[in-house]
């Protein structure tokens, strides 16, 4: 098993989902955690600093940020992996989800990087891992504003990449398709919709292999999906 022992990692959106998978997989591999979700919550995992968190708002973000290097004395690894969808036609959406989207998923991440890039840097070098979907990469229909929001994280990413990259902090994006959470049942999908997807524990096991790589290479853009995927992704 690749160790991540005595690392400090900040993970949002951690409280279920894909977040939760990857802050059990962390611990089980040593890492300490500054765990940011709405609710809270530390997960009943140990050396785990739960944190109640919107990441829409980015005075909060850097408060969070301050507290998880407060309490372990530096940070390691950033997982920005909050986020929602709404699905269906463009001109049928609602405006609330419209702006949700765009400020949770696109605006939540700039301003986790913001928050958190200068302790990697500070570091001496670090991961910072997005994660976005195959949505990032290619479009859908009943999915533009989701697309726009997911393909605005990854082009963040890679251009982050470049000017991090003399700081020894790697900027990744991590891409699943389908994964079978709460979220994946967001506004217009059906439980038809997700049959075929993988599990939260298996997208979390890219987020892992990303953050222990050998650090003489860097991780772009990890994107899998599982054989069995619908014709829709």
């Amino acid at each position: 098993m690749a160790t991540l022992d005595g690392r400090v990692a900040l993970i949002t959106g951690a409280s279920r989902g894909i977040g939760a998978a990857v802050a059990r997989a962390f611990s089980a591999r040593g890492a300490r955690l500054g765990l940011l979700s709405r609710s809270g919550g530390s997960l009943d995992l140990p050396d785990a600093l739960g944190i109640a968190c919107d990441v829409r708002d980015r005075a909060a973000v850097f408060a969070a940020t301050a507290q998880v290097v407060e309490r372990f004395g530096s940070l390691d690894c950033v997982v920005a992996n909050a986020g929602m969808g709404a699905y269906g036609p463009f001109l049928e959406l609602e405006p609330e989800l419209l702006e949700a989207m765009i400020d949770l998923n696109l605006k939540g991440t700039l301003y986790t990087a913001a928050a958190t890039l200068p302790h990697l840097i500070e570091a001496g070098g670090g991961d910072f891992l997005v994660v976005a979907s195959v949505a990032g990469l290619r479009g859908f229909p009943g999915e533009a504003v989701y697309n726009a929001s997911k393909f605005g994280q990854v082009g963040f990413t890679r251009s982050l990449d470049h000017e991090m990259r003399e700081h020894g902090v790697r900027c990744t994006t991590i891409a699943p398709g389908g994964v079978a959470t709460d979220f994946a049942m967001g506004t217009g999908r059906t439980h038809d919709s997700v049959a075929g997807m993988m599990s939260a524990e298996e997208a979390a096991e890219a987020v892992v292999f990303s953050a222990t790589r050998p650090r003489s290479y860097r991780m772009l853009t990890v994107s899998y999906r599982p054989m069995n995927e619908p014709s829709w992704g």
